[in-house]
């Protein structure tokens, strides 16, 4: 697992997504196709702005979710209410190029279960992702993989169905579909993820965010989430 340091929040989405789009533009000429999948928060709402500016393939790029509450279209607490507005109204992705998850299915696990058949149509079958970008919480969960969940032992599915957790239930990819990714972003930035980070790039199972592969990761992070690290160059990422 790599990790790179940087000044602060804004560097990290800049720096962000310029690596998404050189593995963007590597995969469409190697495979035809970019399968992306994108988590919620701050510091990746940012990223994905700053990747609408960006010259991808777009074309050839498909957008998936990492996870998603269960909550009205449109509501403030949706992940695709940002991922609409920062990235999917600015850029030229047609409507087959993006897949959302269906939390507003009466029945859940069986909408789980179509969305994972649908990834499999777009990346094969077992679907791999080309590059998951994900972030990491102050308790060490990533994606909606929390502590104590059962869906943490989920290992026959690649879309799963959580408990309540911070008042709402979530759709999230499991491990399994995760730990098959090409590549794996995380995006840590601020100072309260300062443990859980050290945590992960240690390789703390003991946390959720532990138990996601780490020959291909790479972490980008500012100084504030990287203080508990030894000193590092820090890289400074112009606009």
């Amino acid at each position: 697992m790599k990790i790179e340091v940087l000044a602060d929040s804004d560097s990290v989405a800049l720096a962000a997504a310029a690596f998404i789009a050189g593995e963007a533009a590597t995969g469409v000429r190697a495979r035809g196709r970019f399968v992306l999948a994108v988590s919620g928060g701050r510091t990746p709402r940012r990223t994905l702005s700053a990747l609408a500016r960006e010259a991808l393939p777009w074309q050839g790029v498909h957008i998936v979710q990492v996870d998603e509450r269960v909550a009205p279209m449109g509501h403030d607490d949706r992940n695709l209410t940002d991922l609409r507005a920062s990235l999917l109204e600015r850029v030229p992705l047609r409507g087959e190029q993006i897949h959302t998850m269906p939390v507003d299915s009466p029945d859940l696990h069986a909408a789980a279960a179509g969305y994972a058949r649908q990834l499999s149509e777009i990346a094969g079958s077992p679907p791999i992702i080309d590059l998951a970008q994900l972030g990491l919480g102050v308790d060490g969960h990533t994606a909606s993989l929390v502590p104590g969940d059962p869906v943490l032992d989920v290992t026959d599915a690649d879309v799963a169905v959580t408990g309540v957790y911070e008042s709402r239930r979530r759709m999230t990819l499991t491990y399994p579909i995760l730990n098959r990714a090409r590549c794996i972003l995380w995006i840590v930035t601020g100072s309260q993820k300062a443990d859980a980070l050290s945590r992960l790039h240690a390789g703390d199972r003991s946390i959720p965010a532990g138990r996601v592969n780490r020959p291909h990761a790479l972490i980008l992070a500012d100084c504030s989430a990287a203080a508990q690290r030894a000193p590092a160059a820090v890289k400074e990422v112009q606009p």
